[in-house]
């Protein structure tokens, strides 16, 4: 007759320990990668965003003959324009033959953790600038 305790089958202590101990190291090495994958998709659309915004300007310009009196459309005030607001998008500079857009994080939308890029801006002659740790990577 065998035992019932030779039957039986299942995970010891220290195995199950073990899964616990690698699934940890896999999410803590997971994690911060897929948050800064987010944050970088997320400049993207700032990014194109800021590049549309631009064309819009020299529209402006082309019929106007001046950047003066540009605003940045109602619509394309945040980026993206649908959904939760990740940046917000101004003009400033604004001279006949200048201006600059500058995309700034918004607070509460985790971008403002995107120590590599913060603000990223864009001047009429295409001047593309970032501040934060790492502005070159920014564009």
């Amino acid at each position: 007759m065998q035992s019932r305790r030779g039957s039986v089958r299942g995970f010891t202590l220290i195995e199950l320990m073990i899964v616990v101990a690698v699934v940890a190291i896999l999410g803590a090495i997971a994690y911060p990668a897929y948050t800064d994958a987010v944050r970088k998709s997320r400049r993207g659309q700032a990014k194109a965003d800021l590049l549309q915004i631009t064309q819009l300007a020299e529209r402006f310009r082309t019929v106007n003959g001046t950047y003066e009196g540009f605003e940045v459309p109602e619509a394309k005030q945040t980026s993206p324009e649908e959904g939760p607001a990740r940046y917000e998008i101004e003009v400033s500079n604004r001279t006949a033959s200048t201006f600059t857009l500058t995309a700034t994080p918004v607070t509460g939308s985790g971008q403002e953790h995107d120590e590599k890029c913060m603000e990223l801006s864009i001047t009429q002659a295409g001047v593309k600038e970032a501040s934060g740790s790492d502005p070159d990577a920014c564009w």
